[in-house]
């Protein structure tokens, strides 16, 4: 650099971009703003953010923005490309920790006889293939009869072979496959491929140095040393800093920087022995203890640095190599389509030929082909260690990353349009409970929340509903809603509630302050919590409360409000991406629909059975939404700790029509002759009140006459003119027992029925709804974006013991 590291600024007339920093720092950002920028592009196409990356980093470079010379010489300066590839470099150092820690070496040895023959198949097939492609490559492209021919063979047949393995998992999650049995074997076969490949790439590697053969014996029998040493010396250790890192406890700072340390230690030493650092972070990730709290503490430490700021750079370092002109000629295009060929050929004939012969269908044999054939970032690594090693050159170099590039981009399209998941019959699981107020069965309850201050008030609700058992008991799904973000802990979650087929909780050693909370329910009720995960993005996440309610076959959908209680008392707003997951479920779901609103039932711990005593106030204006929420409430009414006051308003709207009015008469009656039955109105757990409030005014002042009570019971959308100006998915009077205006310490539950008639969209679950016209508020969700994904049930369901 012409000044150094720092500039002495513009004023004293220097020229910023010529010192080291202040271009980084341009180059940094305008990285990050063209790749997130791609990603927002592609998003309407379901893409994973590694083609927005690759995208982004080849126009860039020399073949779009990189062909004017200006701004290739202002912004990316040759002199620049040290400092830029090592901060690249650096941050695909800890990434490749990142996929370490990711892959769980005991799920792989659990990996079924199908998926490790389907990995065998997917590596040695498109392997065979890609040294026969190799050949064409030497014998049609200038300049490579001159590159060492063994590592050439091999470094063609891994770019072939490799599946990216975090790029699938994220694929097989928007696609909503992931916890499906296809997408489980999927990942297992692509975990197997993954080790396989980086263990060939090493081969490469050794076999690419510029020495005697001997040299290269040497190199592998000190790189196959080294990886015993992590074995043997160094997983104890992280083994002893995992064991004194406890769940509920904060992880010691010096064992993060000691582990973050031995990574770079360990780049080093694989460096020094010349197989690459990024084995030796690759190794250390692999070795890291997967139980407890220990790995998930190293990846929130390191991966939004590492994967939102210095990861694009590697990319951008891959783009500026990569020139597209270099392409030229029908000799070289044909050499691009022949790779392309070949590369899904031998990946997704391998797959599918094995899938047949496992008696895997058609279908699902073709899907995983197309998702084997998925590369990514390892792709990338492998093809840039070949260019630095003088293996490919610049013309085989740019046709191997447009290979990788489209492989992956048609991987989503394709398995959109050719997977369709087999849909339960109706003989298989009769759906007819859809409300709370029917009597067809257990009243099944689908339960969600997005954290763990959500599960006392949650598991203490649940107490509250479970009636008197008998013939119609409660059977209530847990379903943790998690995020999905472009982040390697969700995944990674994925992977540990997988574990022995366990839909929720790492089975292993090492439970969760989740788990734990679960299992002290079991002891304390009657009532037993099944545990689910949904981890998706936030625009897709209703769907899979959608299709867990109906695979569940679920009477009520309880959702956790779109605002959390602070400690000052306000609600703080999660964000309208929540507030418009509620508002879809409310729509869509095809049964009734509970919006929680959480002020800490119970404080913050569950409540054992025998001591339960809370106070339920429920307010009855009338309407299916009232009638609903009656029902819920005399279910409370049968639990000997609960005392419920039901108080009924006289309609302030002029027009009711006389079939409601009727329907509400006989809910009352109902809702009296069922406490009458169950004894709670001779000892006067239950009061009925009729209430001549008809103005906003004497609503309030009477609903304020209850304000100590621990829970509201309300129907979402009564017949009652709204008691505050600005109401949400929770209705007229569901916001005002909501809002800062009301002051009460007790949590609302805001109910909505189910009616195929006002659900538009839940008709896709009952053959016998009439399709009604579609909503102004169904146009806007259209248009937003929230059509066409295809709905795929949730896979895990008790077994008939747990039924029992």
């Amino acid at each position: 650099m012409a000044g150094g590291v720092a500039s002495h600024g513009a004023f004293q007339g220097e020229n910023p971009l010529d010192y080291a920093l202040p271009l980084v720092i341009l180059q940094i950002c305008l990285v990050i703003v063209v790749t997130r920028g791609l990603a927002y592009l592609l998003r309407p196409l379901r893409q994973p953010r590694v083609i927005a990356e690759i995208i982004g980093g080849i126009l860039l470079g020399p073949s779009a923005l990189g062909r004017s010379t200006k701004f290739l010489n202002a912004v990316f300066p040759a002199r620049s490309m040290t400092v830029l590839d090592t901060l690249a470099n650096i941050g695909l150092l800890f990434f490749l920790f990142l996929v370490g820690l990711e892959l769980d070496l005991n799920a792989i040895r659990r990996t079924g006889k199908k998926a490790l023959a389907i990995s065998l198949s997917g590596i040695a097939v498109p392997f065979v293939i890609g040294i026969g492609t190799s050949f064409a490559f030497r014998a049609s492209i200038p300049g490579l009869e001159d590159s060492p021919k063994a590592p050439f063979l091999v470094f063609m047949g891994v770019a072939l072979s490799i599946t990216a393995f975090p790029v699938l998992a994220r694929i097989l999650t928007e696609l909503k496959l992931l916890t499906t049995d296809l997408g489980r074997m999927a990942m297992s076969a692509a975990a197997v491929d993954d080790v396989t490949a980086w263990i060939l790439l090493a081969l490469a590697i050794a076999l690419s140095g510029t020495g005697s053969p001997i040299i290269s014996l040497w190199v592998l029998l000190t790189a196959v040393g080294f990886v015993a040493a992590v074995f043997v010396l160094l997983r104890p250790v992280l083994a002893w800093m995992a064991r004194r890192s406890p769940d509920g406890e904060p992880v010691k700072e010096v064992y993060v920087v000691a582990t973050l340390a031995i990574v770079l230690a360990a780049g080093f030493v694989t460096d020094v022995i010349g197989i690459h650092a990024l084995f030796g972070a690759f190794m250390v990730g692999i070795v890291v203890p997967k139980d407890g709290q220990f790995a998930g503490v190293l990846i929130e430490k390191v991966e939004e640095l590492i994967s939102g700021l210095f990861l694009p750079l590697y990319f951008v370092s891959s783009g500026l190599k990569t020139n597209v002109a270099t392409i030229s000629g029908a000799k070289s295009w044909g050499l691009l389509v022949l790779v392309i060929v070949n590369a899904c050929v031998g990946k997704i004939g391998g797959a599918v030929a094995t899938c047949l012969l496992v008696k895997i269908p058609f279908r699902e044999a073709i899907t995983i082909g197309f998702l084997m054939n998925t590369k990514g970032l390892v792709e990338l690594v492998v093809l840039n260690i070949g260019r630095d090693r003088k293996v490919l050159n610049d013309e085989a170099f740019a046709i191997m990353v447009l290979m990788a590039l489209f492989t992956t981009f048609i991987t989503t399209p394709i398995v959109m349009a050719v997977y369709k998941p087999a849909r339960p019959s109706a003989a298989q699981a009769p759906y007819k409970r859809r409300t709370i107020a029917g009597d067809d069965g257990d009243l099944r309850v689908l339960a969600c929340f997005h954290g763990y201050r959500n599960i006392p008030t949650l598991l203490n609700l649940v107490e509250l509903s479970r009636g008197t058992g008998g013939r119609h008991r409660l059977v209530v799904y847990a379903m943790h809603l998690i995020e999905l973000s472009e982040r390697s802990s969700a995944i990674s979650m994925v992977h540990r509630t997988r574990r022995n087929a366990m839909p929720f909780f790492n089975s292993n050693k090492g439970s969760s302050t989740t788990e734990v909370a679960f299992e002290a329910f079991q002891q304390l009720s009657t009532v037993r919590v099944r545990p689910m995960t949904a981890i998706s993005d936030l625009e897709t996440i209703h769907r899979d409360i959608i299709d867990s309610a109906s695979n569940k076959r679920a009477a009520v959908v309880i959702v956790p409000y779109h605002k959390t209680l602070q400690h000052d008392g306000t609600f703080h707003s999660l964000g309208s991406a929540y507030h418009a997951v509620n508002k879809r479920v409310l729509r869509e779901a095809p049964c009734s629909v509970a919006i929680l609103v959480d002020r800490g039932l119970g404080g913050h711990s569950q409540v054992a059975a025998q001591n339960v005593a809370f106070s339920v106030a429920m307010l009855f204006f009338g309407g299916p939404d009232d009638r609903e929420a009656l029902a819920y409430a005399a279910r409370m009414a049968e639990h000997p700790g609960i005392t419920v006051t039901v108080s009924r308003f006289q309609p302030n709207r002029p027009a009711v029509a006389e079939e409601d009015a009727a329907a509400d008469e006989a809910a009352v009656e109902a809702f009296k002759a069922r406490v009458a039955g169950a004894g709670a109105e001779d000892d006067g757990s239950v009061r009925f009140e009729e209430r001549e409030a008809r103005s906003r005014e004497e609503v309030v002042d009477a609903v304020g006459l209850l304000s100590k009570c621990n829970v509201f019971v309300v129907g979402r959308m009564p017949p009652t003119a709204p008691l505050v100006e600005n109401t949400d998915e929770l209705g007229p009077v569901g916001s005002y027992l909501a809002s800062p205006e009301f002051k009460t310490p007790a949590s609302v539950l805001v109910i909505k029925r189910y009616d195929p008639a006002t659900n538009p969209k839940s008709r896709r679950f009952d053959p016998k709804a009439r399709p009604p016209a579609a909503t102004d508020e169904d146009t806007m969700d259209e248009e937003a974006g929230d059509g066409g994904a295809a709905v795929v049930p949730v896979p895990w369901s008790p077994s008939p013991s747990e039924l029992a």
